[in-house]
């Protein structure tokens, strides 16, 4: 109370820096529209996208496999996927590539490193895991599990949490497969 009796002004709280800054987002204008959190949810992807490219080159050079791109690691782990051999065009589909041309050449550099080799699969060509190919996923999975795994699960994220989300993404990647589409129509 101040003198006299009379109850001293309350100090305005301070919003939250939250409220000050506006979402963490790449570009203001584009979260500026009808949903911030839409443009927040990018930006967040483009930071685990990156993170991501750079975590699977570098794990498979840990693995000792070399000189690899981000594509080229996702076809070899595809493509040793259920010990299947697939198709270009099932590669390409379940990684949602639409040049395929970028996968045969991952293919092809591939199978020069004698992870993958070719074949037939009746008229069409189709590619299998070489032995070599299996070691080398098989030590980034090793890798993965001492580096990536442990880390994630001192977060105390529930395996449902993280399943929860990988519905949400893959819902998510087809509302943008859809814009695209309608993108290329204008």
């Amino acid at each position: 109370m101040a003198k006299g009796g009379t109850p001293e002004p309350e100090a305005a709280a301070e919003p939250p820096l939250r409220a000050l800054l506006g979402p963490i987002v790449s570009s203001a204008h584009l979260a500026a529209g009808a949903s911030p959190a839409l443009s927040e949810f990018e930006f967040g992807l483009i930071l685990v996208g990156h993170a991501f490219d750079r975590w699977m080159v570098r794990c498979m050079a840990a693995a000792g496999v070399k000189d690899c791109s981000p594509l080229d690691v996702l076809v070899l782990h595809t493509v040793n996927h259920r010990g299947r051999a697939k198709r270009l065009a099932d590669i390409c589909l379940v990684l949602n590539v639409e040049d395929t041309h970028t996968v045969a050449y991952a293919l092809k550099k591939l199978e020069r490193l004698r992870l993958v080799k070719s074949g037939r699969a009746g008229k069409e060509k189709s590619v299998t895991i070489t032995p070599e190919g299996e070691a080398a996923c098989l030590r980034y999975r090793e890798i993965r599990e001492a580096l990536l795994v442990r880390a994630v699960r001192s977060l105390g994220l529930d395996e449902a949490v993280l399943h929860d989300v990988a519905q949400r993404m893959r819902a998510l990647s087809g509302h943008y497969d859809q814009a695209a589409r309608a993108a290329a129509s204008l």
